[in-house]
């Protein structure tokens, strides 16, 4: 694997002097490392944010929504409806609990799932939908998705992962289906180095999840600091957030406004330039739609552009990726297990062959977005045949 110092890096992490403060607090303090109480007060923070009555947090996005599949009972000959133009964990947690992921496609304007798509692949076996909301914008269809989902009396979970603080019409990202999903991994909008929260309006699934985070054991008290004998009512898990993490996750919240307004007015600039290529597309949301732009994405005209440019960006020190290039029905597990080949979702692939992720991050500054955009139009000045 070669590691290169980039002069512009996709993503720089978001922290200042109270983020090393708060840990060093938790840490000096010499006890609660496992189970302080500002796990609680990060989660408070979070349910206010979202506007749910509950959150809880986990020690990742992933084991958040394994646990979440086990406690809505989803297992064997179950299917779940997913994206494939997505992270892998999102396919991959119906078959933690030995469930099926059914792939559907997605639309072209903010790459979430394609409602009408999902309506083709229900059957008596479908539990429940989940769409993701990609790079900080909220999914078009997802009021379409929840009446499909009403109407066919499954549930609907947001695979929220990038999107903490985005909204439509002022209403939360999370707030539109039965539950959802946070990841607090690094290139998120804020980030506890790793972690995951699940949020919820039903208090019978705050504690069941409860349960399912810390090895099934009922908690009438602190577990480390009490000697009463606790009892394990079902399968649980090792799923906590450390104290630490919880500790650098309520600096964190405090700075999500500022973070979202840069990321934005970044977004803004990028928007402003790029709007001059006819050659380069960028996501452009539908009215309503509060983007936080955990990424920015273009769309060039085919794969081989797409390759060529970001070669040509990497030799310059500009580091981009493509999320996803690959979908997951593509991947050599998926692959072999199910027997996916390409041409089975059209636009997931076309996507995947068309975009590439440039750089945006809260300190980037107008200077490095110039160099970028320049860069760019360099590349589209000179004989792409070189690259």
């Amino acid at each position: 694997m070669v590691t290169m110092k980039w002069k512009i890096p996709l993503f720089k992490i978001c922290w200042d002097e109270s983020d090393i403060k708060s840990v060093e607090k938790v840490i000096r303090r010499g006890s609660y490392w496992a189970t302080g109480p500002e796990i609680k007060d990060f989660e408070d923070e979070i349910k206010n944010l979202i506007g749910t009555k509950y959150a809880l947090s986990f020690n990742s996005g992933t084991s958040a929504l394994h646990a979440l599949f086990k406690m809505f009972n989803i297992g064997r000959n179950d299917e779940i409806i997913v994206p494939s133009f997505t992270f892998i964990a999102t396919a991959n947690a119906p078959l933690f609990v030995e469930a099926k992921p059914v792939f559907s496609d997605i639309e072209e304007q903010t790459f979430g799932l394609n409602a009408d798509d999902v309506e083709k692949n229900i059957s008596d076996k479908t539990k429940a939908i989940m769409p993701i909301h990609y790079g900080g914008c909220p999914c078009r269809d997802i009021l379409k998705l929840k009446k499909i989902a009403d109407q066919h009396n499954i549930l609907l979970f947001e695979d929220a992962a990038q999107s903490l603080g985005a909204s439509i019409n002022n209403k939360k990202v999370g707030t539109f289906g039965d539950t959802a999903m946070f990841s607090l991994c690094q290139d998120k909008m804020i980030t506890t180095g790793e972690g995951g929260i699940i949020v919820t309006d039903s208090k019978k699934h705050l504690e069941e999840l409860k349960l399912l985070r810390s090895h099934g054991r009922t908690d009438s008290s602190d577990y480390f600091s009490s000697n009463e004998i606790m009892d394990y009512i079902t399968l649980g898990y090792n799923y906590r957030m450390p104290t630490m993490n919880a500790a650098l996750g309520l600096s964190q919240i405090k700075k999500i406004d500022m973070i979202i307004e840069k990321r934005r007015e970044k977004a803004s600039l990028y928007d402003k330039y790029l709007s001059e290529m006819n050659y380069i597309k960028y996501i452009n949301p539908p009215k309503g739609f509060f983007n936080v732009y955990q990424k920015y994405p273009i769309l060039l005209e085919n794969k081989k552009t797409r390759d060529r440019l970001k070669k040509f960006l990497a030799e310059k020190g500009i580091f981009t990726k493509s999320y996803f290039s690959e979908p997951v029905h593509l991947t050599k597990f998926y692959r072999e297990k199910f027997g996916y080949k390409k041409g089975f979702l059209k636009i997931s692939e076309k996507m995947a062959d068309r975009i590439l992720n440039i750089p945006i991050y809260p300190s980037l500054r107008k200077e490095d977005i110039q160099t970028i955009v320049i860069t760019i139009k360099d590349f589209f000045r000179k004989d792409k045949n070189e690259y």
